[in-house]
């Protein structure tokens, strides 16, 4: 292959510094009340997202000069790696158990959730087994059968953490990678009938995930339990009205509104910002899609068009769910809002998967 001549996509890299700002921001904001309580630093939280941006804007810096052929090359041996600490985390003593779910190795706040990296190793991974089978994709058993199985594997251990999110950005992600490459239409619609049986079995299998969709569906049945977080979470964006309440000054983040830095985040911004605000970031995140797209559309080849397609779709699946979730759309469940929510993992994952996008920028075929 050429080497690359053009530069990096200018709007699509400010966009993400702007995303990264406004979230470093907004984890003092959300976080400082909870930060004074329980660690007696207001900054607490901040000091650690300021780390982790670090780490991951040096990774991003690092991968966006790397061509993103080699990941091609290394393609499988991710895979193995990131099934690996999948297995890893499960086994106790060597996973950490937070919230009810085992999903972190490491010690304290510096550790890593396998799960979020195992979202980009799935895409490095399927975009070039999808390259190599096209014409086999057409064909479910020897085409789409494999990569399902493949994709349940790894929706399968990260549902034994229990991480349902992740699992489903996932997978999601993946089957876009799928339709991108060919997949047959009504092999989807056979594929929503079953994932839809599947989706109702998870929940009820496990209290806690019944109570989370009856929440959804009436959160004032149970105010203080089951609805507590959706509540809250209204009762933030709600009287944010048009310009907000300030910087700082949201009465949410006192202890009411669980997790205000993390899955929670935009609704403190909607509540101290306004629908100004909200709808400033919403635009943020709409042209980091516009030139995620553009960028998959002007790949220069199938692998690099695949893998600007799963990296946008992990990103913006996890913005739908998450905002979906805050304003009461979807039912609650752990996502973090891409470049904006404390997390060491996600922040640093999606800052290395934004470095390969920008890399697939420097070998477009067209400059816009």
């Amino acid at each position: 292959m050429e080497n690359a001549t053009r530069p990096f996509d200018k709007l699509l890299l400010v966009s993400l510094l702007c995303l990264l700002t406004v979230g470093m921001f907004m984890v003092y904001s959300a976080s400082s009340a909870l930060g004074e309580y329980v660690h007696n630093d207001a900054f607490y939280f901040l000091k650690r997202q300021l780390i982790f941006a670090g780490a991951g804007l040096a990774a991003m810096i690092a991968i966006a000069r790397i061509d993103y052929w080699f990941w091609k090359r290394w393609s499988f041996v991710i895979l193995i790696v990131c099934f690996f600490f999948l297995i890893l985390v499960l086994i106790p003593g060597v996973g950490m158990v937070r919230g009810g779910a085992r999903s972190w190795i490491g010690a304290g706040a510096f550790s890593i959730q396998p799960a979020e990296f195992m979202k980009l190793g799935m895409i490095i991974f399927l975009s070039q087994y999808l390259v190599r089978h096209q014409k086999r994709i057409p064909e479910f058993k020897r085409g789409m059968l494999p990569v399902l199985l493949l994709i349940f594997l790894a929706f399968a251990l990260i549902m034994l953490q229990p991480d349902l999110g992740t699992g489903t950005v996932m997978a999601g992600a993946c089957f876009v990678l799928l339709f991108v490459a060919g997949a047959r239409i009504k092999h989807f619609f056979i594929l929503g009938g079953l994932g839809t049986a599947g989706f109702v079995g998870l929940i009820l299998s496990a209290p806690y995930r019944i109570q989370r969709i009856t929440s959804f569906i009436d959160p004032w049945s149970d105010p203080l339990g089951a609805g507590f977080q959706i509540i809250q979470s209204l009762y933030a964006v709600g009287p944010g009205g048009l310009f907000g309440l300030g910087f700082g000054d949201s009465r949410q983040k006192f202890y009411y509104l669980p997790e205000p830095q993390t899955d929670f985040i935009f609704a403190i911004i909607a509540e101290e910002f306004g629908f100004l605000g909200a709808g400033f970031v919403l635009v943020l995140f709409g042209v980091l899609l516009w030139r995620g797209v553009t960028t998959a559309m002007t790949a220069p080849d199938m692998y690099g068009a695949l893998l600007a397609t799963g990296i946008c779709g992990v990103i913006f699946l996890q913005v739908l769910i998450n905002i979906g979730v805050v304003t009461g759309l979807f039912p609650v469940t752990g996502i973090t809002l891409p470049f904006l929510s404390y997390g060491g993992s996600s922040l640093t994952l999606l800052l290395a998967a934004a470095g390969v996008l920008l890399n697939i920028t420097r070998h477009r075929t067209e400059y816009h």
